[in-house]
Order: structure tokens, then sequence, then C-alpha cells
């Protein structure tokens, strides 16, 4: 048996021929900068190579995945990846959903609930007429269970009605047994917003219909709506202003023929058949049909909920069940109640439950109740306690996914096998650390080999093995500067991370700044867990907004301010969050808010087509002679758009193989090679390159190439000082991580020309980042306060929290048990405070030092 995961000559992206054994059945920790091969040698070598030789070995070599550039790895087990990709993001999934943790709860409910006769009010039972039903689970992503509940009746012991049984579906808002059916289980409907619609002061023919093509559209909408007016025996006038339409023609052009709507005034005239005749279907109709088709498309449906307002369901009032599903409780409680309870406060709900049944319920409860406690348990382990069923799984930030997935994987049981773990502690406070640390720990003493990328110095710290790849990134990495344990990693002087080890922090301002005078307040702040809290941001500052995970931070910020923003300067977006007001509007120009959202969902999409760095190489592309000659423009040397691309993969350079009961894979191109582009359009190079080589250039390197480029160029120097020269120049925006598209985002808002009176609003931007890399974040942070910009972060980072000149800490703990301002001062400030977990972390990491002085 092999001890060690030996690895020969890895070249992959920017690996330097690689040579190194790793300890099996061990924590290892791969480390360094960001973009120093890290990520590729844990993912793009091992795990890539561990899945191949895997189906490999199962007869599946037929789907042609492609070998990783190593000469060669022995020892190596099947491997299991835990990245930072959220991979369900339907609106349908939530935590107690994607945990199977309300599965069990729905079987509590079937077997043992008690509900009301609905003819006479008595109190029904439910005990053991559920117990034979088979177990179900629910429907995939973005589907919905069309079987019929069960036919089956009991008969009500208080007046002999006959009661339909209520089974496991009933209490899923995924299968039709158990949805509202008004909102299909989902808990909000969709109206139009008339305004993104129609702009009424023009008819339609003069485009009033916002969404139609003024050339093909507007003439053939305006000649049908013509002829439906005509069928129903009144005029309908599309020169005339929408705002001057009478009440019929209005509900024609909104709701069509065959809408509620309309018919109410013919009710006894079926509509038109055919186009022909004016069967029009209302622009309202037409949009609300066509979200509901692009159910499983994310990009289609995002774009046109840029059109819709979502609201609260009027029947189900958010609680997604059929009204006879939420009348059953189980001691006192329905399972709407309980879905919404922390998973911490669930649990303790679920010890106490016990004492509520009788014996022969209890005998039901008891493998139910066990296999629950064991699951929350192990959420409780890594961290997410805080979370609630209900919690939608697109909602969840990359490191809360990934810590539902850790929690699954400890159930599994497997051993013999590598887990390779990107980053499990983002977005997760340096409190809970330890945590996850015994959770790692105890996967590897399960026998399997836990491979961790990881820039968190505890959790480094607590590796058998660390190897810190280096020295610098991309171009400059690649190569392995220290690997041992982490002592013999601190006392390397060659390693970068060595030096964080062993105890160096970056460089404070001499100085903290008090602010310009001005103040944002922000009032009464009730959303989700949020006690009333008044907030006053003294402007001209950096400050962060730190405590625990699940507290209240991202709600007050993301939720409540920056809703409250778009509201107020852009009149659009969703509603804020639940408040009383925000005072001191008056001293800002414009709020931007910078998340962990994708710049992208399409594998075309990347850093240089987000920034528009791509578009002045293009037009650099289409002036050499050898795109002259063939007549190419710069369009042709896009892959978002034919002319140019290789149409067999839109440009993608890949395709996607199904893999019959196993995830799909992405696959190179057959017919470009995973090139893009057609032959004829590579022909063009542009000092000495291709427009595909082009695209395999890291940043930086790109620098280089296009240093003639200026509008190129300003754009790519901007991403490189947000630290992410490493980048290759087309890698898809679906593989980057919440925060290298977080500082694509920064880099492009760099990029602008805007007054010094703006607010930013920044999600955790640490995330993914060695602490040499957060150095450089903190002085592009500083850059913007010294320009008359305000800088607020959500932020975990003890390195940033301790640069910001004000902190406000929000706790003490997660969920309910969260939402109160905890304290707000400087950072020693919050040092000091008893009950701040932020503040006792700063003190147990040394952070803070008495020389630092305010302004």
């Amino acid at each position: 048996m092999h001890e060690y995961i030996e690895i020969v000559g890895a070249r992959e992206h920017n690996l330097k021929n690689i040579s190194l054994s790793l300890p099996k059945n061990s924590l290892v920790v791969l480390t360094g900068l960001s973009g120093s091969g890290k990520s590729t040698l844990a993912f793009d070598t091992l795990h890539k190579e561990g899945q191949r030789q895997y189906l490999e070995s199962l007869g599946l070599a037929s789907y042609n995945l492609t070998k990783a550039r190593v000469d060669a790895i022995r020892g190596l087990s099947p491997s299991i990846s835990v990245d930072q990709n959220l991979s369900n993001r339907s609106p349908r999934s939530t935590v107690g959903t994607a945990t199977d943790v309300y599965t069990y709860l729905r079987a509590l409910y079937a077997r043992l609930g008690r509900r009301p006769c609905p003819v006479c009010g008595a109190t029904l039972p439910l005990a053991f007429t559920g117990a034979a039903e088979p177990w179900d689970d629910e429907p995939g992503e973005g589907e919905v269970d069309v079987a019929p509940g069960s036919d089956n009746n009991i008969a009500c012991p208080a007046c002999g009605a006959d009661v339909p049984e209520l089974l496991m579906g009933h209490f899923s808002f995924n299968k039709a047994a158990g949805a509202c059916p008004t909102c299909t289980g989902l808990g909000t409907v969709h109206r139009a917003n008339l305004a993104r619609l129609l702009d009424e002061e023009r008819s339609v023919t003069a485009g009033g219909v916002l969404r139609w093509d003024q050339t093909y559209e507007v003439p053939r909408y305006s000649g049908t709506l013509r002829l439906a007016a005509a069928y129903y025996g009144f005029a309908f006038d599309p020169d005339l202003p929408i705002k001057q339409l009478g009440r019929v023609q209005r509900e024609l052009l909104l709701y069509g023929v065959e809408s509620p709507q309309f018919r109410r005034y013919f009710p006894v005239k079926e509509p038109p058949e055919t186009v022909a005749k004016g069967r029009f279907e209302g622009v309202i109709t037409g949009i609300l049909r066509r979200y509901q088709e692009h159910a499983r498309d994310q990009e289609s449906r995002e774009k046109m909920e840029q059109l819709l307002v979502a609201e609260v369901c009027p029947d189900c009032q958010g609680e997604r069940l059929r009204p006879e599903s939420r009348a059953v409780t189980v001691a006192g409680r329905n399972i709407v109640a309980i879905a919404r309870l922390p998973l911490g406060e669930l649990a303790d709900w679920l010890v106490q439950l016990p004492a509520t049944f009788t014996a022969d319920e209890q005998a039901v409860a008891t493998p139910v109740l066990s296999d629950l406690r064991d699951r929350i348990g192990r959420l409780l382990d890594v961290g997410v306690g805080y979370l609630t069923m209900e919690r939608s799984t697109p909602t969840l930030s990359a490191g809360e996914a990934m810590r539902l997935r850790l929690a699954s994987l400890l159930g599994s049981g497997l051993s013999g096998v590598l887990y390779v773990l990107d980053e499990p502690t983002i977005g997760l406070h340096p409190r809970d650390t330890s945590l996850l640390i015994a959770v790692l720990r105890r996967l590897r003493d399960l026998g399997n080999t836990v491979l961790v990328v990881e820039h968190d110095l505890e959790v480094v710290a607590a590796a058998d093995y660390v190897v810190d790849m280096g020295p610098g990134a991309g171009r400059d990495g690649g190569q392995v500067v220290a690997a041992g344990t982490p002592a013999a990693v601190a006392g390397n002087p060659a390693s970068l991370t060595g030096g964080y080890l062993a105890g160096r922090t970056p460089a404070l301002r001499s100085q903290r700044r008090l602010g310009n005078g001005s103040h944002l307040t922000i009032v009464g702040a009730r959303e989700h867990n949020l006690k009333g809290i008044t907030v006053s941001l003294p402007l001209g500052t950096f400050i962060a907004v730190t405590g625990v995970s699940g507290s209240g931070k991202s709600t007050l910020v993301f939720d409540v301010l920056d809703r409250a923003a778009r509201r107020h300067f852009q009149d659009a977006g969703p509603a804020p969050g639940l408040h009383e007001a925000v005072e001191g509007w008056e001293h800002l120009d414009r709020v931007v808010a910078i998340d962990q959202t994708p710049i992208g969902r399409s594998p075309r999409s990347n850093a240089a087509t987000y920034t528009d760095a791509f578009a002045a190489i293009r037009e650099a592309f289409a002036a050499t002679p050898e795109a002259r000659e063939r007549r190419l423009t710069a369009a042709h040397f896009s892959f978002n758009v034919p002319g140019g691309r290789c149409e067999r993969c839109e440009g993608a350079g890949v395709v996607t193989v199904g893999m019959h009961f196993l995830p799909e894979v992405r696959v190179r191109c057959p017919a470009c090679h995973g090139r893009r582009y057609r032959k004829e359009v590579l022909a063009a190079r542009y000092r000495g390159r291709d427009i595909a080589e082009a695209l395999e250039l890291t940043i930086a390197e790109a620098l280089d190439l296009f240093a003639d480029v200026p509008a190129s160029v300003s754009r790519l120097q901007l991403m490189a000082d947000v630290g992410l020269g490493y980048l290759q120049l087309g890698q898809p925006a679906t593989t980057l991580s919440g925060g290298e598209a977080q500082r694509v985002k920064l880099a492009k808002e760099l990029g602008r020309k805007v007054s010094g009176r703006t607010l930013y609003l920044l999600d955790e931007p640490t995330t993914g980042l060695h602490p040499a890399d957060t150095a450089r974040l903190l002085a592009i942070v500083q850059r913007l306060v010294d320009t008359g910009g305000t800088v607020v972060l959500v932020e975990h980072n003890l390195d940033t929290i301790r640069a910001a000149d004000w902190v406000f800490d929000l706790g003490p703990e997660g969920g309910e048990a969260g939402g109160r301002l905890l304290a707000s001062g400087r950072p020693e400030d919050i040092a000091r405070v008893p009950d701040s977990h932020t503040g006792a972390s700063l003190r147990a990491a040394g952070q803070v030092r008495a020389t630092d002085k305010r302004a």
C-alpha cells in the first residue's frame, strides 16, 4: 500500500514541472499567494486525475476526459471535491431539502401530527396512519412533483366525516399534494413591473411597449391588436398614448384575449382562434409565461425578473403549503414554524419533543428523531447552526454551501477517499474556525486524505503537512517554496506564508480617520433577526461591520442599506428590509454595492469581457494584416456571437456531456479542440499570438502583450492592482470564486470617474486572499477613502478589521440570538468588549496595538 500520494512532473497551467509526495490519511494544506498554483495542483491535477482514473476503472473511458498534464501520480485514491460553486440555484431548494432534514421532519408530521377535522373541528391524531407509507424524496432541482396525494380517507371519531389522509407528500412544497396552488410552493408570486414594460406617455407605434422591437414587433402586434378589437366589435388605436387607452383596450394590450381580466367584458364570446383573426397574448401574460417556461434557465430567469416584482403569495402568506398541511401540528407547532427555527433551536426542540408523546407515539418517533438529531448535530458541528431550514439555497454564501456539503460527507462514513476542499473557512468567523478544524480531522480519522486549499493561518497551523506554493503568482508561481510541518514552514525564510505563521502582520496606517463630519444613519433596522438597531456611519472613513456568521451583518448592509439606496437613487430593485428610515442621503451622490454574486452564468463570460478590456483587444486583432486580408472585423474575434466563433461549442471551447447517474462533465470541444474560433480567425496574429493564445495568457502576461493598446491596458492594470494578475484572460466566469468575482467588479468600479461622495459596500472582499494579497487590497480600499469615498466592508478577516477606522460589531450569536449592536468604535475599543466574539478574537491574536491613533 502507498503511504504517500506521489506526484511526478506536474505541468498544468503555471506549475513548473513539480514533483512532491503528500502523506496519505493526513490533513494536508496547500497555501500560497493567490494564483501561485494551489488550486491547479489540488483540483486541475489531483482531483481531475483521480476522477479520470476512477471513471476509467469503471469502463467509462469513452467519455474522453482529458488527462492532467503530469508525468505520473501514484497512490491516488478516488477523489471528491468540495468547491465554492453552488450546484443548486433553484428557488425550490432550501437548507432543509438540501440536507434531508426537512424530509425527516415531513415523516415526523405525517406520522405523529394532529389536525382539526374540517367538518367539526375535533382533533385528529395522525399517528400510525402513515406508518406504512413508503419513504419519499424531494423532486430534483427546479422541478415540482405532480403526482397526486393519497386517495385514502380516515373517519373523524367525533362526527364520522371522511377526512383525506395526509402523507409525507402533503408536507412538501415541491409536490402538488402539498404545494400552495396559487404560488406552486414558492411562497411568492410575480406581477409585472409596468414601469419597466411601458412608457405610458408614448403610443404603441411610438415605442410605448419598451420590450418590442420597432422594426418587426411593433408593426406586427399593432396589426394584431386592431384585428382583436375588430373581432370583439370595438376599436384599438395604436397611435394613441397608452395612458389614454380605455379600460377594455388597456386590458387587451396587457393581458390578451384569453385572460380573465379581458374575458370578463365578453363572457360568452370565444377568443379568436388564430393571429390572423386577432389572437393576442398580452404583454404581461407573455412575460409571465416565458418566466415559467425558463424555470431551469437561471440566466434567462434573472433577465426577466428585472421586468417583474416578487410579492408574498396572498393565499399562503409565504408559507408555501396548502391550508390543510399548515393546520397539522406536533407539540402545538406546525411544520412551517419549525422550518423557520435556526438549526440550533430546532435541535433543542427535538430534545424536548419525546416528553409530549405517548409510549406508542415514542415508538414511532424514535428512529425518525434519532436520524434528525444526527443530521442536525453534524450541521451544528460545521458552524451553521444559525441557518433555518426554510433558507433558500441560492441565497447561501459559497462558504455556507460548502459547509452543508461537509456535513453530509461526515454522515457518509466513507474511507479511503481523497477529499479536496477549496477554502472551507470563507465566510467563517474566527470563533468558529476551531469547529471546522475538528470536522476536517474527523474526516481524516475515518481513513481519508483531506487536502485543503487555504489561506487562513489557524487552519494552516493545524495541518499535519503544509505545502507553500509560489514564490509569486501566475508565471512567477507554480513552484513548491516550502513543504513540511507547519513549524518547518514557519522556520523557512524562503516562505512568504511561513513569515505570517511566525507572527508577521500587515502594517497599519499611523492614524485613524475621524471622517468628514457627516453621517448616514440607518434607523430602526429590524429585517430578519435585527433587533431594531440604529447605526450611524461616519462618512469619509473605512468601516468594518463584524460579528459571527448569522449575526445580521449582511442583512444590515445589503438587505437594508443597499436596497434602500437603490430605491432612493434609482427607484428600482427589491423592497428594502424592514427599517424606520435612512437619514443623510443628501451627503452622497451614489451607493455602489460590490458583492460576490457571479459576473456571468455562461462559460463564455470572463473578466476581460466584463471589464470591457476585451473590446480593445478584439479591435487590435481586427487591425492586423491577416485580419484585413480576410476582411475580419472586431466582431469576428468575439466568441459571444456567430461569425468567427466555433459553432459546435458556441465559442465556449467545451461541450457538456451527460454522464448517466453521474454529474454532467464538460470536455474539450472536438471541433475546435478548445480554441473557440474558426481556423480563418485563428490565422490573424498580434505580436506572434493568435486570439486563442491571447486568451490563455494571464492578465499580468496580457499587460505586456497589449502594452500598445491603452484602452485595454488601463482595465487590465486595475485587475492586476486588485490581485487578479494570475487569472487567465479567457477564464470562464463560471469558474471564478465569489471573492474573485467581487474583485473583478471592484476593478471595473475603479475604472469609473466618479465624485468622492460615493459609498462603497463590499461583502468579505478578502475571501480567497493570502495575507500578503490582503495587504494589497487594503491599500486600494484606503485609496478609495483617501479620495473622499466611504467604504463599508462586511468582514471576518482580523487584519482587515484591525485596519478599519471604525467598527460596528453585531451579535452576540447567530440567528435569533444575534441581531443586536454589541459595540461600535475603533478596533481597540471592540477588543475591550467582553461579550464580543470579534473582540475576543482580536485580543487572542494580539491584533490591536496601543499606539494606534485617531486623526
